[in-house]
């Protein structure tokens, strides 16, 4: 990964975009593609789209999310302790003492997610999984300071940042999907250097997945491609008791997933496996046997409906602060969309 690439990156993972609250990732975005792209575009929902070669033909879109799990402030104690409410999936017994984040007009506030200790706790209480609204966020703020600082609906997030592990892996809150907005945005740039690219390219950095697809509804109908390539996360089955027999076999390190079922086009499908195999990209396969729960499904049925595909990139520990990707995972997925459009001729039939 060359280094401005690395430090986009890095940019988007380190700014705050639960869903609804994406405004910080996509002036990351913007910062980094709008001179390479022909024209930047932020609708009313959120969503952001590079554009390149705006009267090519056929129609590309990429998808790539850049809202990530999170919390609000749903109720504030007269103490001044936070309680919260989910946004996207969590899993409770990783959220208690966790630090977090409250992200305020005025600024970050840090945190931490508790309860009362193991010492005071009933036999009952000890053996079960708590709800999210038996705990609470303290950050050491008192009442009236809390309120004059925190307002309901302020979001929170882990405490952000990327940390390095061995053989290129990194751990980080948010690479589910931020990894897709880097894939799609990065395609984008590889692609302003083909001489001949006869597609029109559209690399939206969408919003509100997390709550239901919402971004990608919008501005699939806004763009009304020919094409339409969702990036996401996928999980990786090369961990402790996961089973390939239901998930599939998936590694960190063996390249970008290509999904193959109902939801994709079959002709998107042997493109995009054609394109790695040309271009060398290592790849692998994996059987979508219903809608996915990802932007392809949302694109599929937009409008009178998009051949779809969908790239996924490998993630261990998804919806956690530690989810682990591979920097080569990330950056092959780029050059695989580049490489699939830059094949894409006019007449290009994707009928099934």
């Amino acid at each position: 990964m060359r280094p401005e690439s690395r430090q986009f990156l890095n940019d988007l993972l380190t700014v705050p975009s639960i869903s609804g609250y994406e405004q910080p990732a996509q002036q990351v975005v913007r910062e980094y593609i709008g001179g390479i792209a022909e024209a930047v575009e932020t609708d009313s929902h959120g969503n952001t789209t590079a554009i390149l070669n705006r009267e090519g033909a056929p129609r590309v879109m990429f998808a790539g999310h850049c809202d990530q799990i999170g919390f609000l402030v749903q109720h504030i104690e007269e103490s001044g302790f936070l309680r919260l409410s989910a946004v996207g999936g969590h899993d409770v017994q990783i959220v208690l003492g966790q630090s977090v984040v409250v992200w305020t007009k005025e600024g970050p506030i840090p945190g931490v997610v508790a309860r009362k200790p193991i010492h005071l706790m009933t036999n009952e209480d000890r053996n079960k999984v708590p709800e999210l609204h038996k705990l609470w966020c303290d950050t050491g703020l008192k009442g009236e300071e809390v309120k004059a600082r925190i307002r309901i609906g302020d979001p929170l997030t882990y405490t952000l940042g990327v940390r390095e592990l061995a053989n290129d892996l990194i751990a980080s809150p948010g690479l589910d999907d931020k990894v897709g907005t880097y894939a799609v945005i990065e395609a984008l740039r590889l692609l302003s250097a083909e001489a001949n690219l006869a597609a029109g390219v559209y690399a939206v950095s969408t919003v509100q997945e997390e709550i239901g697809l919402r971004g990608a509804t919008t501005s699939t109908y806004h763009v009304n491609p020919d094409v339409g390539i969702a990036v996401d996360v996928t999980f990786a089955t090369d961990q402790p008791d996961v089973e390939a027999a239901r998930s599939g076999e998936v590694k960190i390190g063996a390249g970008p997933v290509i999904s193959r079922g109902p939801n994709i086009n079959p002709v998107v499908f042997e493109k995009l496996v054609a394109a790695a195999e040309a271009a060398e990209i290592p790849y692998q396969i994996c059987a979508a046997p219903r809608g996915t729960g990802t932007d392809a499904n949302a694109m599929q049925l937009s409008r009178g409906g998009v051949a779809t595909g969908l790239v996924s990139i490998p993630n261990r520990y998804m919806h956690s602060p530690v989810e682990v990707c591979e920097l080569g995972d990330i950056d092959n997925t780029a050059k695989l969309l580049a490489a699939f459009t830059a094949a894409l001729q006019p007449g290009d039939d994707f009928t099934p």
